[in-house]
């Protein structure tokens, strides 16, 4: 089952954007910062939208989505991002689950113009997996400063 995220899920979330930060780019985050974080985007859409995978109850999957307006395209793009499975559960389709869910909820918003993610440049099996999914590579190359 897939639904979205409510308050009480704030620290499973954290818990697998930690995990994911130390497996996809060795990164140790502050973990109540992360528990803030997750929380002030369950109180408000605006920031980012939690979407779970559950199986008996338990969340085995989870991505987040935030919207950026395109004045370019007159819509919002989708960019889903702190994607995670459990170890025990990965290659079974919960990410392909959850994609497929967000990619029937853009279909449906009449202002959603696509979808985007950025990965990680060195994790070649994310990069099979949304190219499987039917996402190309774009010619955009991502900078940042970070305060």
């Amino acid at each position: 089952m897939i639904r979205k995220a409510e308050l009480e899920d704030a620290k499973i979330i954290a818990d697998f954007n930690c995990k994911m930060a130390v497996e996809t780019e060795g990164l140790e985050l502050d973990k109540d910062k992360v528990i803030s974080g997750v929380k002030h985007a369950i109180e408000d859409y605006s920031k980012a939208e939690y979407y779970l995978y559950e199986l008996d109850g338990t969340v085995v999957g989870q991505l987040m989505i935030t919207k950026e307006w395109s004045d370019w395209r007159d819509g919002y793009l989708w960019w889903i991002q702190s994607v995670y499975v459990t170890d025990q559960y990965r290659r079974q389709g919960i990410f392909r689950g959850l994609y497929k869910y967000v990619e029937e909820l853009v279909e449906k918003d009449p202002l959603a113009c696509g979808i985007r993610l950025y990965v990680e440049k060195h994790n070649k099996r994310a990069q099979s997996t949304y190219q499987k999914m039917g996402m190309q590579e774009t010619h955009y190359i991502l900078y940042e400063i970070e305060k």
